[in-house]
């Protein structure tokens, strides 16, 4: 079907477009378009003061293509035009300066706030404010104005904005990103609508599923029915568990707003944090429950758990957002032609679940991002309750502009976010701090007040800490690994794991496990360390750090080099966690020891703030006369504090200080990551999955990798760090699928992939990501 459009000289478009034809030949409707989108921005942020500018956006969002030249564009009659920047003006002239800042953003992401910047959005301003190499598809914003109101569109001023001030930059920042969100979700839905539409007109894809929460808590309660007949558990330990959960149930009645969450391993925190979520939501008719995750081995075991929870739940009712969701065994039988993954990756664009288990990464990162595809799920976060397992975790460089987004989330928006851990960092201390940038500031509620108690209760293990000057080799360390049958040793550098795993060489049962091996090698690593741990047979496991948060495994000693004290406890947590040496009368035990390694903090530990985090945990060791009780959470909270002192988190990141100063989303996004150092993803050939490898090293040489090559690829990269040096010799840059080669992912060349060590390039110095 052709438009209704003569592009001679002369004449006028008698109707306008917004997108070319879809599959069946239907053109989309140009007033159709910006009127939908307008309403569905509306509903997004309905009962709150900027509904009516999310209208607004959506009715000018692509004003623009009113003009002649983008009429032409869609008939491949020109090519390079600015179709935003005009509908951006007028927003502006109506004072809704967030309306034009996500209008200005749709398709280039959010710029910059500042009164100089804004200026370029004026109509005599405007045609210098176009990027390079491009042009506006129509310069007289009024004839564009002019033409929309032939087409029955009308805007009108919206009687509140969301923005009266910048005083508060993160807070304000973070109240332009949600009106983004709602814009280019809404520009999204309609647009995928109409190319997915048949002769009938468009088609809309269904909605994600609602939160039922009363049907939720019965599955829950259900399961930990079943589980308090099977578990082995100390009887403590059980106890222990009901104290929380009753706790968590009282606390889920509060008014919506922060939280912490401290309660130490193994007292069921990450079913009681899904409990407190559930009674929380059924309480306030919240709309979803969302689960960000520090590390990838915590959020698939969690997975696990959530999928037997919800057993009887449709597809979906569990939304896994990451980088290796939709990649194990358990999907490829669920999902044998596709259809759920598709249908997956669908729902994660806009989190449109009723929950949501995601990264740390991909939901921080995505509160100071300025791009549309991250920034589009953001309007999902409202109305809803945000648990952040092992909230130690945060970087102290990030931790005053995160409070502070999450505070104003919370306060403006009707959400509950929720810090949980058995470490629980002293951020209160940081309220003053924070309310620079939100006016609410950062005051907690905990909601289990009687925790200490509970630490007392499940007191499972007795700490050895060294004595002053007291080091061990390698080999002193492996001598003793050799002295016990089942073990954990939790190093601090991935080539310290490498020496001692040297050091055990013909050992029987030793195990590794560190970001060397790819996603799917540890996964089975993990498998085959607790088939090993349930059956009582030997397993002595050398591991980085990567072990210590929330992985669920239980051996009855556990060796710790020396470390921050919350990663000390975090070990600590993987010692007799179910309490089972308690009832044969002793504790698991865990040894601290001092690596016997020369040279100065680059050659003992990751980075400079893991090494003054250590330092702290001596001095404080060395005030209480060399012994700390990591079971007291006063201890916690006077190291933090002496940490904080130490350190400053608020004046840690100048540059992010003055972006966000500066009211630039472009910069603010570059700076704001929780994993600061670039990486690059290298495919290896894992000796349990080496026809995966062939076939996806074939691919890539004959035609190329593409979105769909690098997401079935995650599960069999290995993370490195960009050096200086250029490209790896023991690796090829991957063929793009467009052309050239991609300067992300790399494909191992030669014998590089063992398995016991993983990726072990040639001698020569080589940073991996620990």
């Amino acid at each position: 079907m052709k438009p209704d459009y003569y592009p001679d000289a002369g004449s006028q478009p008698r109707q306008y477009f917004a997108h070319s034809a879809n599959g069946c030949g239907k053109w989309h409707s140009l007033a159709e378009h910006l009127t939908s989108v307008s309403k569905i921005a509306k509903e997004f942020l309905q009962g709150q003061s900027g509904a009516e500018e999310a209208a607004l956006a959506g009715l000018l969002h692509d004003l623009g293509k009113y003009g002649e030249r983008f009429q032409a564009r869609l008939h491949g009659k020109d090519k390079g035009l600015d179709h935003w920047s005009q509908g951006a003006s007028l927003a502006l002239r109506c004072r809704a300066v967030a309306a034009a800042l996500a209008i200005e953003g749709h398709h280039i992401g959010l710029q910059r706030g500042s009164k100089d910047s804004l200026r370029r959005l004026l109509p005599d301003n405007l045609s210098a404010a176009v990027l390079p190499g491009l042009a506006l598809s129509e310069p007289d914003v009024e004839r564009l104005e002019s033409l929309a109101a032939r087409d029955g569109i009308e805007f009108c001023v919206p009687s509140s904005f969301v923005l009266d001030s910048w005083a508060q930059a993160v807070a304000a920042m973070l109240d332009v990103r949600l009106l983004f969100s709602c814009l280019v979700d809404a520009d999204f839905l309609d647009t995928e609508s109409h190319f997915e539409g048949d002769t009938q007109g468009k088609r809309p894809r269904p909605e994600g599923q609602k939160l039922d929460a009363s049907s939720a808590l019965a599955a829950l309660d259900a399961h930990m029915a079943a589980l308090r007949v099977s578990t082995r558990a100390q009887i403590a330990v059980q106890q222990a568990r009901e104290t929380l959960w009753n706790a968590v149930v009282r606390a889920g009645q509060a008014e919506p707003g922060t939280f912490t969450l401290t309660a130490p391993t193994g007292s069921g925190k990450t079913l009681a944090m899904l409990k407190f979520a559930l009674e929380h939501a059924k309480k306030h008719g919240l709309k979803r429950i969302i689960l960000a995750v520090p590390f990838l081995t915590v959020i698939e075991q969690t997975a696990r758990i959530y999928r037997t929870v919800f057993k009887a739940a449709q597809d979906n009712f569990v939304l896994e957002h990451h980088s290796l969701a939709g990649l194990g065994a358990e999907a490829e039988q669920r999902d044998a032609e596709g259809a759920n993954e598709r249908q997956r990756r669908l729902l994660a664009e806009n989190w449109d679940a009723p929950i949501v288990l995601t990264t740390n990464v991909q939901l921080l990162e995505s509160l100071f991002s300025n791009r549309p595809s991250s920034c589009r799920k953001l309007h999902n976060l409202m109305d809803s309750v945000i648990l952040f397992d092992e909230a130690q975790s945060l970087p102290q460089h990030l931790a005053v502009p995160t409070l502070a987004a999450l505070s104003h989330l919370s306060a403006s928006y009707h959400s509950t976010v929720v810090f949980a851990t058995a470490t629980q960092p002293a951020f209160d201390t940081l309220n003053e701090a924070v309310k620079k940038h939100a006016v609410q500031g950062w005051q907690p509620i905990e909601v289990v007040p009687e925790h200490p108690a509970l630490f007392a209760t499940l007191k499972r293990v007795a700490v050895r800490w060294p004595e002053t000057d007291e080091k061990r080799t390698w080999a002193q360390l492996a001598a003793e690994l050799r002295g016990v049958d089942q073990a954990l040793v939790v190093v601090n550098l991935k080539r310290h794991a490498l020496a001692l795993l040297n050091e055990l060489t013909g050992t029987e049962s030793v195990f590794h496990l560190s970001t060397n091996l790819c996603a799917e090698h540890r996964r089975a690593v993990m498998d085959r360390v607790r088939d090993q741990l349930a059956a009582g047979l030997p397993c002595r496991l050398v591991s980085t750090q990567c072990v210590e948060a929330g992985v669920d495994v239980d051996f009855p000693i556990v060796f710790r080099a020396m470390a921050p004290l919350e990663s000390i406890a975090q070990a600590a947590g993987r010692c007799n966690r179910e309490g089972r040496l308690n009832e044969q009368g002793r504790l698991g035990e865990v040894v601290v020891f001092e690596p016997d390694e020369e040279g100065g903090w680059r050659k003992r530990f990751p980075t400079h703030s893991y090494y003054q985090a250590t330092q702290v945990t001596q001095t404080l060791l060395n005030l209480h006369d060399n012994s700390l009780d990591i079971n007291d959470p006063e201890v916690f909270r006077a190291y933090y504090h002496k940490l904080y002192n130490l350190n400053d988190p608020a004046s840690q990141n100048a540059d992010l200080t003055r972006a966000i100063q500066a009211l630039d989303f472009v910069e603010i996004a570059k700076i704001y990551r929780l994993i600061v150092q670039d990486a690059i993803q290298v495919l290896v050939p894992w000796a349990d999955r080496y026809d995966e490898f062939l076939a996806l090293r074939t691919e890539a040489d004959r035609q190329g990798i593409s979105t769909n090559w690098m997401r079935r690829a995650q599960g069999l990269a290995v993370s490195v760090y960009r050096t200086n040096d250029g490209s790896p010799d023991w690796a090829i840059q991957a063929k793009l699928r467009r052309g050239g080669v991609s300067d992300e992912w790399f494909i191992l060349q030669g014998d590089f992939y063992d398995d016991t060590l993983g990726l072990n390039p040639p001698k020569g110095e080589q940073v991996f990501i620990a």
